[in-house]
Protein backbone atom coordinates (compact mmCIF):
# COMPACT_ATOMS: atom_id res chain seq x y z
CA UNK A 1 0.00 0.00 0.00
CA UNK A 2 1.85 3.07 -1.28
CA UNK A 3 0.29 5.41 1.26
CA UNK A 4 2.24 3.92 4.16
CA UNK A 5 5.54 3.25 2.37
CA UNK A 6 7.48 5.94 4.26
CA UNK A 7 5.92 5.19 7.63
CA UNK A 8 6.18 1.44 7.10
CA UNK A 9 9.84 1.73 6.15
CA UNK A 10 10.66 3.67 9.33
CA UNK A 11 8.67 1.42 11.68
CA UNK A 12 9.90 -1.75 10.01
CA UNK A 13 13.51 -0.64 10.46
CA UNK A 14 12.83 0.04 14.15
CA UNK A 15 11.13 -3.30 14.79
CA UNK A 16 13.76 -5.14 12.74
CA UNK A 17 16.48 -3.83 15.04
CA UNK A 18 14.49 -5.01 18.05
CA UNK A 19 13.68 -8.48 16.72
CA UNK A 20 17.17 -9.92 17.15
CA UNK A 21 17.76 -8.56 20.64
CA UNK A 22 18.12 -11.07 23.46
CA UNK A 23 18.10 -8.18 25.92
CA UNK A 24 16.32 -4.83 25.58
CA UNK A 25 17.54 -1.99 27.81
CA UNK A 26 15.65 1.11 28.89
CA UNK A 27 17.90 3.10 26.57
CA UNK A 28 16.86 0.84 23.65
CA UNK A 29 13.18 1.50 24.43
CA UNK A 30 13.72 5.27 24.62
CA UNK A 31 15.52 5.25 21.27
CA UNK A 32 12.75 3.15 19.72
CA UNK A 33 9.89 5.32 20.98
CA UNK A 34 11.73 8.46 19.81
CA UNK A 35 12.05 6.95 16.32
CA UNK A 36 8.37 5.92 16.35
CA UNK A 37 7.36 9.45 17.39
CA UNK A 38 9.37 10.98 14.53
CA UNK A 39 8.04 8.46 12.00
CA UNK A 40 4.42 9.18 12.95
CA UNK A 41 4.86 12.95 12.95
CA UNK A 42 6.49 12.76 9.50
CA UNK A 43 3.45 10.78 8.36
CA UNK A 44 1.28 13.76 9.40
CA UNK A 45 -0.37 11.92 12.29
CA UNK A 46 -2.07 14.21 14.79
CA UNK A 47 0.29 15.18 17.63
CA UNK A 48 -2.15 14.13 20.36
CA UNK A 49 -2.53 10.72 18.71
CA UNK A 50 1.25 10.31 18.51
CA UNK A 51 1.65 11.23 22.19
CA UNK A 52 -1.04 8.77 23.29
CA UNK A 53 0.40 5.96 21.16
CA UNK A 54 3.95 6.42 22.45
CA UNK A 55 2.66 6.56 26.02
CA UNK A 56 0.73 3.34 25.42
CA UNK A 57 3.84 1.56 24.06
CA UNK A 58 5.91 2.76 27.02
CA UNK A 59 3.28 1.53 29.45
CA UNK A 60 3.11 -1.90 27.81
CA UNK A 61 6.91 -2.25 27.82
CA UNK A 62 7.34 -1.14 31.45
CA UNK A 63 8.17 -4.14 33.60
CA UNK A 64 7.96 -6.35 30.51
CA UNK A 65 7.74 -10.06 31.20
CA UNK A 66 9.05 -11.94 28.22
CA UNK A 67 6.97 -14.90 27.03
CA UNK A 68 8.83 -18.19 26.71
CA UNK A 69 8.16 -18.39 22.97
CA UNK A 70 9.46 -14.87 22.25
CA UNK A 71 12.75 -13.02 22.56
CA UNK A 72 12.68 -9.59 24.26
CA UNK A 73 12.96 -7.95 20.84
CA UNK A 74 10.00 -9.92 19.50
CA UNK A 75 8.01 -9.00 22.59
CA UNK A 76 8.59 -5.29 21.95
CA UNK A 77 7.42 -5.71 18.33
CA UNK A 78 4.32 -7.50 19.65
CA UNK A 79 3.56 -4.58 21.99
CA UNK A 80 4.02 -1.99 19.22
CA UNK A 81 1.67 -4.00 16.99
CA UNK A 82 -0.95 -4.26 19.75
CA UNK A 83 -0.74 -0.53 20.49
CA UNK A 84 -1.30 0.38 16.82
CA UNK A 85 -4.21 -2.10 16.59
CA UNK A 86 -5.82 -0.43 19.63
CA UNK A 87 -5.27 2.99 18.05
CA UNK A 88 -7.05 1.87 14.88
CA UNK A 89 -9.85 -0.01 16.69
CA UNK A 90 -12.37 2.73 17.40
CA UNK A 91 -16.05 1.76 17.44
CA UNK A 92 -17.74 -0.92 15.36
CA UNK A 93 -15.99 -1.25 11.99
CA UNK A 94 -18.78 -3.36 10.48
CA UNK A 95 -21.36 -1.77 8.19
CA UNK A 96 -24.68 -1.60 10.05
CA UNK A 97 -27.65 -2.95 8.11
CA UNK A 98 -31.24 -2.22 9.06
CA UNK A 99 -33.12 -5.08 10.80
CA UNK A 100 -36.22 -4.02 8.83
CA UNK A 101 -34.61 -5.39 5.65
CA UNK A 102 -34.23 -1.99 3.94
CA UNK A 103 -30.96 -0.12 4.52
CA UNK A 104 -30.20 3.41 3.35
CA UNK A 105 -26.54 4.49 3.19
CA UNK A 106 -25.83 8.20 2.70
CA UNK A 107 -22.39 9.15 1.45
CA UNK A 108 -21.02 12.58 2.30
CA UNK A 109 -17.80 14.29 1.27
CA UNK A 110 -16.08 17.25 -0.32
CA UNK A 111 -15.56 17.50 -4.06
CA UNK A 112 -12.68 15.38 -5.32
CA UNK A 113 -12.75 12.92 -2.42
CA UNK A 114 -13.84 10.06 -4.71
CA UNK A 115 -17.42 9.92 -3.44
CA UNK A 116 -19.18 8.90 -6.67
CA UNK A 117 -16.59 6.23 -7.48
CA UNK A 118 -16.86 4.91 -3.92
CA UNK A 119 -20.65 4.69 -4.25
CA UNK A 120 -20.19 2.28 -7.17
CA UNK A 121 -17.47 0.36 -5.29
CA UNK A 122 -19.74 -0.03 -2.27
CA UNK A 123 -22.60 -1.23 -4.47
CA UNK A 124 -20.32 -3.86 -5.99
CA UNK A 125 -19.14 -4.97 -2.55
CA UNK A 126 -22.70 -5.30 -1.26
CA UNK A 127 -23.84 -7.16 -4.37
CA UNK A 128 -20.99 -9.67 -3.90
CA UNK A 129 -22.21 -10.32 -0.35
CA UNK A 130 -25.71 -11.18 -1.57
CA UNK A 131 -27.40 -7.78 -1.25
CA UNK A 132 -29.56 -6.11 -3.89
CA UNK A 133 -28.39 -2.47 -4.01
CA UNK A 134 -29.84 0.50 -5.87
CA UNK A 135 -27.76 3.62 -6.46
CA UNK A 136 -29.04 7.16 -6.71
CA UNK A 137 -27.38 10.53 -7.23
CA UNK A 138 -28.92 13.57 -5.55
CA UNK A 139 -26.08 15.84 -6.67
CA UNK A 140 -27.94 18.55 -8.61
CA UNK A 141 -25.00 20.96 -8.54
CA UNK A 142 -22.28 19.09 -10.44
CA UNK A 143 -22.96 18.61 -14.16
CA UNK A 144 -23.22 14.96 -15.25
CA UNK A 145 -22.83 13.62 -11.67
CA UNK A 146 -25.67 11.14 -12.22
CA UNK A 147 -24.24 10.17 -15.64
CA UNK A 148 -20.85 9.40 -14.07
CA UNK A 149 -22.55 7.14 -11.54
CA UNK A 150 -24.47 5.35 -14.30
CA UNK A 151 -21.28 4.74 -16.31
CA UNK A 152 -19.56 3.26 -13.24
CA UNK A 153 -22.56 1.12 -12.27
CA UNK A 154 -23.47 -0.28 -15.71
CA UNK A 155 -20.71 -2.96 -15.87
CA UNK A 156 -21.68 -4.04 -12.35
CA UNK A 157 -25.28 -4.74 -13.27
CA UNK A 158 -26.48 -2.27 -10.62
CA UNK A 159 -29.35 0.10 -11.47
CA UNK A 160 -29.04 3.85 -10.88
CA UNK A 161 -32.11 5.97 -10.16
CA UNK A 162 -31.68 9.52 -11.44
CA UNK A 163 -33.75 12.48 -12.60
CA UNK A 164 -31.34 14.56 -14.73
CA UNK A 165 -33.82 17.41 -15.29
CA UNK A 166 -34.95 17.70 -11.68
CA UNK A 167 -33.09 20.34 -9.61
CA UNK A 168 -34.74 19.38 -6.31
CA UNK A 169 -32.36 17.03 -4.47
CA UNK A 170 -34.89 16.26 -1.72
CA UNK A 171 -37.56 15.22 -4.22
CA UNK A 172 -35.09 12.98 -6.08
CA UNK A 173 -34.16 11.34 -2.78
CA UNK A 174 -37.81 10.74 -1.86
CA UNK A 175 -38.53 9.20 -5.27
CA UNK A 176 -35.40 7.03 -5.05
CA UNK A 177 -36.61 5.49 -1.78
CA UNK A 178 -39.98 4.73 -3.40
CA UNK A 179 -38.24 3.21 -6.43
CA UNK A 180 -35.96 1.03 -4.29
CA UNK A 181 -38.92 -0.31 -2.31
CA UNK A 182 -40.91 -0.92 -5.50
CA UNK A 183 -38.00 -2.93 -6.99
CA UNK A 184 -37.63 -4.80 -3.66
CA UNK A 185 -34.03 -3.67 -3.25
CA UNK A 186 -32.65 -4.08 0.25
CA UNK A 187 -29.98 -1.32 0.08
CA UNK A 188 -30.21 2.22 -1.27
CA UNK A 189 -26.90 4.08 -1.64
CA UNK A 190 -27.34 7.85 -1.84
CA UNK A 191 -24.51 9.81 -3.51
CA UNK A 192 -24.87 13.39 -2.26
CA UNK A 193 -23.43 16.68 -3.50
CA UNK A 194 -20.04 17.92 -2.43
CA UNK A 195 -18.45 21.34 -2.12
CA UNK A 196 -14.94 22.68 -2.24
CA UNK A 197 -15.37 23.67 1.41
CA UNK A 198 -17.89 22.93 4.16
CA UNK A 199 -20.68 25.56 4.11
CA UNK A 200 -24.11 26.07 5.70
CA UNK A 201 -25.99 25.74 2.39
CA UNK A 202 -24.51 22.27 1.80
CA UNK A 203 -25.28 21.14 5.35
CA UNK A 204 -28.88 22.37 5.19
CA UNK A 205 -29.43 20.40 1.95
CA UNK A 206 -27.88 17.25 3.46
CA UNK A 207 -30.08 17.53 6.55
CA UNK A 208 -33.21 17.88 4.38
CA UNK A 209 -32.26 14.79 2.32
CA UNK A 210 -31.53 12.79 5.49
CA UNK A 211 -34.96 13.71 6.88
CA UNK A 212 -36.56 12.14 3.79
CA UNK A 213 -34.48 8.98 3.34
CA UNK A 214 -33.87 8.28 7.08
CA UNK A 215 -30.38 6.80 6.58
CA UNK A 216 -29.26 3.71 8.45
CA UNK A 217 -25.61 4.70 7.97
CA UNK A 218 -24.15 8.16 7.35
CA UNK A 219 -20.61 7.72 6.04
CA UNK A 220 -18.10 10.43 5.21
CA UNK A 221 -15.74 9.81 2.28
CA UNK A 222 -12.31 11.03 3.37
CA UNK A 223 -9.41 11.67 1.01
CA UNK A 224 -6.41 10.12 2.78
CA UNK A 225 -4.04 12.44 0.90
CA UNK A 226 -5.13 15.64 2.68
CA UNK A 227 -3.51 14.70 5.99
CA UNK A 228 -4.66 16.25 9.25
CA UNK A 229 -7.14 18.51 7.47
CA UNK A 230 -9.27 15.36 7.14
CA UNK A 231 -9.83 15.46 10.92
CA UNK A 232 -11.18 19.05 10.75
CA UNK A 233 -13.50 18.15 7.87
CA UNK A 234 -14.74 15.07 9.75
CA UNK A 235 -15.43 17.09 12.89
CA UNK A 236 -17.37 19.69 10.86
CA UNK A 237 -19.57 17.07 9.15
CA UNK A 238 -20.11 15.16 12.38
CA UNK A 239 -21.22 18.28 14.20
CA UNK A 240 -23.60 19.28 11.40
CA UNK A 241 -25.20 15.98 10.30
CA UNK A 242 -23.95 13.33 12.74
CA UNK A 243 -21.74 10.64 11.20
CA UNK A 244 -21.64 6.87 11.76
CA UNK A 245 -18.19 6.33 10.28
CA UNK A 246 -15.76 6.88 7.43
CA UNK A 247 -14.58 5.44 4.16
CA UNK A 248 -10.93 6.26 3.42
CA UNK A 249 -10.10 6.73 -0.26
CA UNK A 250 -6.83 7.08 -2.20
CA UNK A 251 -4.92 4.74 0.09
CA UNK A 252 -2.94 3.79 -3.02
CA UNK A 253 -1.51 7.30 -3.25
CA UNK A 254 1.86 8.57 -2.06
CA UNK A 255 0.59 10.78 0.76
CA UNK A 256 1.98 10.51 4.26
CA UNK A 257 -1.16 8.85 5.59
CA UNK A 258 -1.74 10.63 8.89
CA UNK A 259 -5.50 10.82 8.29
CA UNK A 260 -5.96 7.06 8.48
CA UNK A 261 -4.19 6.90 11.83
CA UNK A 262 -5.74 10.08 13.30
CA UNK A 263 -9.32 10.41 12.22
CA UNK A 264 -10.99 7.62 14.21
CA UNK A 265 -9.06 8.44 17.39
CA UNK A 266 -9.79 12.18 17.19
CA UNK A 267 -13.50 11.85 16.33
CA UNK A 268 -14.45 8.61 18.07
CA UNK A 269 -16.10 7.28 14.89
CA UNK A 270 -14.89 4.12 13.11
CA UNK A 271 -13.48 3.59 9.62
CA UNK A 272 -15.76 1.16 7.75
CA UNK A 273 -14.07 0.68 4.37
CA UNK A 274 -10.87 1.63 2.58
CA UNK A 275 -10.31 2.32 -1.11
CA UNK A 276 -7.03 0.95 -2.45
CA UNK A 277 -7.15 1.88 -6.14
CA UNK A 278 -9.17 3.39 -8.97
CA UNK A 279 -10.96 0.23 -10.12
CA UNK A 280 -14.44 -0.58 -8.78
CA UNK A 281 -13.12 -3.76 -7.16
CA UNK A 282 -10.50 -1.81 -5.17
CA UNK A 283 -12.44 -1.65 -1.91
CA UNK A 284 -11.84 -3.55 1.32
CA UNK A 285 -13.76 -3.84 4.56
CA UNK A 286 -11.59 -2.10 7.15
CA UNK A 287 -9.80 -4.36 9.60
CA UNK A 288 -7.61 -2.68 12.28
CA UNK A 289 -5.37 -5.71 12.83
CA UNK A 290 -4.65 -6.16 9.15
CA UNK A 291 -3.97 -2.44 8.74
CA UNK A 292 -1.55 -2.49 11.68
CA UNK A 293 0.23 -5.51 10.19
CA UNK A 294 0.65 -3.71 6.88
CA UNK A 295 1.97 -0.56 8.54
CA UNK A 296 4.56 -2.58 10.46
CA UNK A 297 5.57 -4.51 7.34
CA UNK A 298 4.21 -7.81 8.66
CA UNK A 299 2.23 -8.54 5.52
CA UNK A 300 -1.47 -9.27 5.20
CA UNK A 301 -2.03 -12.92 4.36
CA UNK A 302 -5.78 -12.82 5.05
CA UNK A 303 -6.38 -10.04 2.51
CA UNK A 304 -4.21 -11.92 0.01
CA UNK A 305 -6.30 -15.07 0.53
CA UNK A 306 -9.53 -13.10 0.18
CA UNK A 307 -8.34 -11.56 -3.08
CA UNK A 308 -7.44 -15.01 -4.36
CA UNK A 309 -10.78 -16.53 -3.35
CA UNK A 310 -12.68 -13.68 -5.03
CA UNK A 311 -10.76 -13.61 -8.30
CA UNK A 312 -9.22 -17.04 -8.91
CA UNK A 313 -11.25 -19.63 -10.80
CA UNK A 314 -11.20 -22.80 -8.70
CA UNK A 315 -12.18 -25.00 -11.63
CA UNK A 316 -9.40 -23.64 -13.84
CA UNK A 317 -6.90 -24.02 -11.00
CA UNK A 318 -7.87 -27.68 -10.63
CA UNK A 319 -7.55 -28.25 -14.38
CA UNK A 320 -4.09 -26.62 -14.37
CA UNK A 321 -3.02 -28.83 -11.47
CA UNK A 322 -4.17 -31.94 -13.31
CA UNK A 323 -2.26 -30.87 -16.44
CA UNK A 324 0.83 -30.25 -14.33
CA UNK A 325 0.59 -33.71 -12.82
CA UNK A 326 0.38 -35.16 -16.33
CA UNK A 327 3.34 -33.04 -17.47
CA UNK A 328 1.08 -31.12 -19.88
CA UNK A 329 1.61 -27.52 -18.65
CA UNK A 330 1.37 -25.30 -21.75
CA UNK A 331 1.65 -21.65 -22.72
CA UNK A 332 -2.14 -21.54 -22.73
CA UNK A 333 -2.07 -22.54 -19.05
CA UNK A 334 0.50 -19.81 -18.40
CA UNK A 335 -1.76 -17.27 -20.13
CA UNK A 336 -4.68 -18.29 -17.90
CA UNK A 337 -2.48 -17.93 -14.83
CA UNK A 338 -1.47 -14.42 -15.92
CA UNK A 339 -5.15 -13.54 -16.43
CA UNK A 340 -6.08 -14.85 -12.97
CA UNK A 341 -3.30 -12.93 -11.22
CA UNK A 342 -4.08 -9.75 -13.15
CA UNK A 343 -7.63 -9.79 -11.74
CA UNK A 344 -6.20 -9.63 -8.22
CA UNK A 345 -4.67 -6.20 -8.79
CA UNK A 346 -1.19 -4.70 -8.73
CA UNK A 347 1.69 -7.17 -8.37
CA UNK A 348 3.47 -4.74 -6.06
CA UNK A 349 0.48 -4.69 -3.70
CA UNK A 350 0.17 -8.48 -3.80
CA UNK A 351 3.86 -9.01 -3.02
CA UNK A 352 3.61 -6.39 -0.25
CA UNK A 353 0.99 -8.53 1.52
CA UNK A 354 3.44 -11.41 1.93
CA UNK A 355 4.87 -11.53 5.47
CA UNK A 356 8.59 -10.85 5.70
CA UNK A 357 8.79 -8.81 2.50
CA UNK A 358 10.94 -5.74 3.16
CA UNK A 359 8.72 -2.82 2.12
CA UNK A 360 11.66 -0.49 1.60
CA UNK A 361 13.41 -2.92 -0.73
CA UNK A 362 10.10 -3.63 -2.48
CA UNK A 363 9.69 0.10 -3.12
CA UNK A 364 13.13 0.14 -4.74
CA UNK A 365 12.42 -2.97 -6.84
CA UNK A 366 11.10 -2.61 -10.38
CA UNK A 367 7.78 -4.47 -10.21
CA UNK A 368 6.29 -3.60 -13.58
CA UNK A 369 2.69 -4.72 -14.17
CA UNK A 370 3.01 -3.83 -17.87
CA UNK A 371 5.33 -6.83 -18.34
CA UNK A 372 2.38 -9.11 -17.52
CA UNK A 373 0.30 -7.34 -20.19
CA UNK A 374 3.17 -7.71 -22.67
CA UNK A 375 3.59 -11.42 -21.96
CA UNK A 376 -0.15 -11.97 -22.35
CA UNK A 377 -0.04 -10.16 -25.71
CA UNK A 378 2.82 -12.41 -26.87
CA UNK A 379 0.95 -15.62 -25.98
CA UNK A 380 -2.27 -14.34 -27.56
CA UNK A 381 -0.35 -13.75 -30.82
CA UNK A 382 0.41 -17.48 -31.00
CA UNK A 383 -1.78 -20.06 -32.67
CA UNK A 384 -3.52 -22.67 -30.47
CA UNK A 385 -1.04 -25.31 -31.73
CA UNK A 386 1.94 -23.13 -30.79
CA UNK A 387 0.56 -22.54 -27.29
CA UNK A 388 0.15 -26.27 -26.74
CA UNK A 389 3.48 -27.21 -28.31
CA UNK A 390 6.16 -24.48 -27.89
CA UNK A 391 8.68 -26.68 -29.73
CA UNK A 392 7.03 -25.45 -32.93
CA UNK A 393 8.31 -21.92 -32.24
CA UNK A 394 11.16 -21.63 -34.75
CA UNK A 395 12.80 -18.34 -35.71
CA UNK A 396 10.23 -17.32 -38.37
CA UNK A 397 7.29 -18.04 -36.08
CA UNK A 398 8.88 -15.99 -33.30
CA UNK A 399 9.36 -13.04 -35.69
CA UNK A 400 5.67 -13.28 -36.66
CA UNK A 401 4.59 -13.38 -32.99
CA UNK A 402 6.79 -10.39 -32.13
CA UNK A 403 5.28 -8.42 -34.99
CA UNK A 404 1.73 -9.40 -34.00
CA UNK A 405 2.18 -8.50 -30.33
CA UNK A 406 4.12 -5.29 -30.85
CA UNK A 407 7.18 -6.70 -29.09
CA UNK A 408 10.68 -7.79 -30.03
CA UNK A 409 11.98 -11.26 -30.83
CA UNK A 410 14.18 -10.99 -27.72
CA UNK A 411 11.09 -10.46 -25.57
CA UNK A 412 9.39 -13.46 -27.18
CA UNK A 413 12.50 -15.54 -26.48
CA UNK A 414 12.54 -14.33 -22.89
CA UNK A 415 8.92 -15.41 -22.35
CA UNK A 416 9.53 -18.84 -23.89
CA UNK A 417 12.59 -19.30 -21.66
CA UNK A 418 10.52 -18.32 -18.62
CA UNK A 419 7.86 -20.82 -19.65
CA UNK A 420 10.43 -23.60 -20.00
CA UNK A 421 11.92 -22.80 -16.60
CA UNK A 422 8.46 -22.69 -15.02
CA UNK A 423 7.43 -25.99 -16.60
CA UNK A 424 10.67 -27.56 -15.37
CA UNK A 425 10.11 -26.20 -11.88
CA UNK A 426 6.50 -27.42 -11.84
CA UNK A 427 7.58 -30.90 -12.91
CA UNK A 428 10.05 -31.05 -10.03
CA UNK A 429 7.32 -30.09 -7.54
CA UNK A 430 4.75 -32.55 -8.88
CA UNK A 431 7.21 -35.41 -9.34
CA UNK A 432 6.89 -35.31 -13.10
CA UNK A 433 10.58 -34.76 -13.82
CA UNK A 434 13.72 -36.84 -13.52
CA UNK A 435 15.61 -37.28 -10.25
CA UNK A 436 18.18 -34.82 -11.52
CA UNK A 437 15.39 -32.36 -12.35
CA UNK A 438 13.81 -32.80 -8.92
CA UNK A 439 17.13 -32.14 -7.22
CA UNK A 440 17.60 -29.01 -9.27
CA UNK A 441 14.02 -27.92 -8.51
CA UNK A 442 14.71 -28.07 -4.79
CA UNK A 443 17.79 -25.93 -5.24
CA UNK A 444 15.96 -22.87 -6.48
CA UNK A 445 12.93 -21.38 -8.18
CA UNK A 446 14.04 -20.50 -11.73
CA UNK A 447 11.79 -18.06 -13.53
CA UNK A 448 9.25 -17.61 -10.70
CA UNK A 449 6.41 -18.44 -13.08
CA UNK A 450 7.41 -15.72 -15.51
CA UNK A 451 6.37 -12.95 -13.13
CA UNK A 452 8.35 -9.70 -13.54
CA UNK A 453 10.14 -9.51 -10.18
Amino acid sequence: MALFESLTGRLQAITERMRGRTRVTEQDLKAMTREIRLALLEADVNYQVVRDLVADINERCAGMEVMESLTPGQQVVKYVHEAIVDLLSIGNNKLALSPSGFTVIMLYGLQGSGKTTMAAKLARHLKETGRRPLLTSVDVHRPAAALQLEILAQPLGVEVYSEPQNRDAVEIARNAVARARYLMRDVLIVDTAGRMTVDNELMDELKAIAAVVKPTQKLLIVDAMIGQEAVNIALAFDQAVGLDGYIMTKLDGDARGGAALSIAKMTGKPIKFIGTGERVEDIEAYDPERMASRILGMGDVLSLIEKASRHLDEKKAQQTLERLQKNQFSLQDMLEQFEQVQKMGSLRDLVGMIPGVNQKKLAETDVDDSIVDRNMAIIRSMTPRERENPKLLNASRRRRIALGSGTTVQQVNQLVNQYEQTARMMRSFTGGGSKRGRRRGRGGLPGMGGFPF
